[in-house]
């Protein structure tokens, strides 16, 4: 493909243009053949026209490529030479010329087009030859007829022209726009091979198809009735088992199409898998996220639960420590007081400074107990009896300051996190729309065993300020953990018949892991068994947890063990280590405003007391345990022998009153029942020693007292025979009534 030379605005000379314009129009196939080969027959023989020709043919070949030649006549030359001989050419005048015009002008105005026709062409080469002589007639440019490619030429034509040597005196214009013609003639060229392809394919499709006819000379083979019957009944059975298997495959499409009926069907009726999944997806996030949450803030939870158990423990060993210290300094002194008695010296006794400290002390806070019991009208209160737990105003001030940070720190541990994800019951709610929409997969994934340990340090963080010791405390059925637990429970999807429904087990489970221990904790080291306001207010939560843990066995009855066991061995250390009932001689004591009166009775009714507080926690510990505990180690180890030490008379019935009016009536509720339990057998004795001495005595009317003590504990054989005995027929009636 030939590069398309650099484009000269430059005007070209007039002579040469038009030259060679007139030499393209000359050019044209067919055109100067028409009109030049009639002159050269009437003048000339037919050989010489044709050397004629082909001579001009030669000189145009030259002519072309070389703008620059003069050898070029002018447009208006009528005649060419050569070789001396003159070649006329007719050249149509200007009435030929304007009737060809209103002749194309007329056929444009009726077709309202141009004729594509290349065929119906008129004298316009002579138009051509003359538009030297009268430009005004020259046709349109749209009416031009553009030569796409020169005339043929022979091979001995187109090796001349392309053997001449260029004169190397060509002007750089001439140059320029001999490539110009150069690149033109080769895109026309290019353009003229394209249109005559599409020509050839047009007038190829154009043509009419030829039909094939049967040619009736061939001869058919000799068909008779039973090929042709045969032909059919092979064709009929092709039919057949084809529209049978056509058959087999509608019925098969039929089920097909029954099938995905159902399919959707069932699948419309079912949950949407997409929703199933996208809740699915957020549980796992949201449980996941809880888990992060409870994690982070569990190391906090830790520090101020053991902070408020040390702050309480410190208190509770303050306590136990001063009640220790007191009673070993004040029977150190009233033991030295005694030996001086004893010694009848009339010096005075030497009380060193702590000592002496310590017991103004004591008697200071005696004296502001009596005061409020004098201002509360109880004045049937025994000395000894009293919880000695007073603080200094500046101690108190202290704890109250140190528990108040305490709970600032505990309220803010949950501050920066979102209720869903340490309110319990925004949590048990999340689980709760996971039951009621998806039951099957809730109780596959066992959430009854998870939200338990889910909610362990959520509820401790509601315990952390909760002191079961305390008479105020709120309790656990008030505290908002355990009605949302209960309502979770209450809207449980299972029949509530079930006895072993898991989601039933929830409160119990979180019972067992989660209150039990703190119970515990409190039991083994806070704990004062001396102190019948924290037993009560103890065995009062207690039996609220023994109570939920019934209904369920096995597990949680680990729990309830370690509970009940600590609470024995935390009674056993409180006989064996706060129990001190001294014995002094008879004429010490007889004296009742003496300090070693006042010192035993104040002992032996704290030892009392702690009877009591053992004895409270009847239905909740087992009943031998009880009567281990209090009877044995207790009443017969301390008590029995301080009553026995003591003077016979009001204050021993009184005492023996007391102590059994804190025995538990189911003990002796069998009707049966003749004798008193084995345990009871040294107080039954005393009891009738005691008559038997109070009998001989002026306290005679205070064996009437005995004698109800002794059918109260179903001693009603001793009774009778100590009634017989002593003719005191007036009392049969109260062995008569039980």
């Amino acid at each position: 493909m030939a590069h398309r030379p650099k484009r000269t605005f430059r005007q070209r000379r007039a002579h040469s243009s038009d030259s060679d314009g007139a030499e393209e129009q000359s050019s044209e196939p067919g055109a100067p053949e028409k009109q030049t080969a009639p002159g050269l027959t009437e003048e000339g023989p037919p050989s010489r026209g044709g050397r004629v020709e082909t001579t001009a043919r030669r000189g145009r070949g030259r002519g072309r490529g070389r703008v620059w030649a003069s050898s070029r006549r002018a447009a208006g030359a009528a005649t060419r030479t050569e070789g001396g001989l003159s070649v006329p050419v007719n050249i149509p005048d200007a009435a030929f010329i304007q009737a060809a015009r209103r002749k194309r002008e007329l056929a444009r105005a009726q077709n309202d087009y141009i004729s594509l026709d290349v065929k119906h062409t008129s004298a316009i080469p002579g138009m051509k030859k003359n538009s030297g002589e009268d430009p005004e007639s020259e046709p349109d440019d749209h009416e031009k007829r553009i030569a796409f490619t020169p005339k043929s030429q022979t091979l001995k034509q187109r090796m001349a022209e392309e053997t001449t040597p260029r004169n190397e005196e060509t002007s750089e214009e001439s140059q320029e726009d001999e490539n110009q013609d150069i690149w033109e003639q080769q895109q026309m060229r290019k353009a003229v091979k394209i249109t005559e392809g599409r020509d050839l394919d047009l007038s190829y499709s154009s043509e009419p198809q030829t039909v094939k006819k049967f040619d009736t000379s061939i001869s058919l083979p000799p068909v008779n009735l039973g090929i042709i019957k045969k032909q059919l009944n092979s064709r009929l059975t092709l039919l057949q088992d084809t529209h049978r298997s056509h058959l087999r495959e509608y019925e098969k499409y039929i089920q097909d199409v029954e099938s995905s009926k159902s399919t959707i069907q069932n699948l419309e009726n079912s949950s949407n898998q997409a929703l199933n999944f996208k809740f699915y997806k957020s549980m796992k996030t949201y449980v996941e996220n809880l888990i992060d949450c409870l994690n982070e803030k569990i190391v906090s939870i830790q520090e101020i639960e053991s902070s408020m158990h040390a702050l309480l423990l410190k208190q509770a060993m303050t306590f136990m420590k001063r009640r220790q210290d007191e009673l070993k300094h004040e029977s150190t002194y009233l033991q030295q007081l005694s030996r001086r008695t004893e010694t009848s010296t009339n010096e005075s006794l030497a009380v060193d400074e702590k000592t002496q400290w310590i017991l103004e002390e004591i008697e200071s806070r005696r004296s502001r107990r009596r005061q409020a019991r004098t201002l509360s009208g109880n004045c049937d209160h025994q000395e000894g009896t009293s919880s000695d737990d007073e603080l200094s105003s500046a101690d108190m001030n202290d704890f109250q300051k140190t528990q108040d940070d305490i709970s600032q720190d505990h309220k803010k541990i949950f501050e920066d996190v979102h209720d869903d994800f340490c309110n319990i019951q925004h949590i048990l709610l999340k689980f709760q729309q996971w039951r009621e929409k998806y039951p099957d997969s809730y109780y596959e994934a066992f959430i009854s065993l998870c939200i338990p340990k889910l909610l362990n340090p959520l509820i401790r963080v509601q315990l952390i300020d909760w002191n079961p010791l305390k008479c105020d405390a709120i309790g656990l059925k008030q505290m908002p953990w355990f009605t949302s637990i209960e309502e979770f429970m209450a809207s449980s999807m299972e029949d509530s018949k079930k006895e072993d429904s898991s989601d039933k087990k929830i409160l119990s489970a979180v019972i067992n892991k989660t209150i039990i221990p703190r119970l515990t904790d409190f039991v083994e080291f806070i704990w004062d068994p001396l102190s019948t306001s924290q037993t009560t207010s103890l065995i009062t939560h207690c039996r609220v947890i023994l109570e939920e843990l019934s209904t369920c066995a096995n597990e949680v009855s680990k729990g309830k063990q370690d509970l009940l066991k600590s609470i024995v061995v935390r009674m056993k250390k409180a006989i064996e280590d706060d129990v001190f009932i001294p014995l002094y001689p008879k004429s010490t004591v007889e004296n009742k405003t003496s300090p070693h009166s006042k010192f035993q009775e104040r002992q032996f009714w704290s030892g009392i007391k702690l009877f009591r507080n053992i004895l409270l926690w009847n239905g909740l510990l087992p009943d031998d345990t009880l009567q281990k505990l209090g009877l044995g180690k207790l009443l017969n180890r301390y008590l029995i022998i301080a009553l026995l030490n003591a003077i016979p008379g009001p204050d021993v019935v009184k005492k023996c009153n007391q102590i059994a009016a804190y025995l538990p009536e189911k003990w002796f509720q069998s009707s049966a029942m003749r004798t008193s339990i084995p345990q009871l057998e040294n107080f039954i004795q005393f009891l009738l020693q005691s008559a038997h001495k109070l009998s001989r005595s002026e306290f005679r009317d205070e064996v009437k007292e005995i004698i109800p003590i002794l059918v109260k504990i179903k001693a009603l054989n001793q009774a009778e025979s100590f009634i017989e005995e002593y003719h005191l027929d007036d009392l049969k009636s109260v062995i008569k009534e039980v």
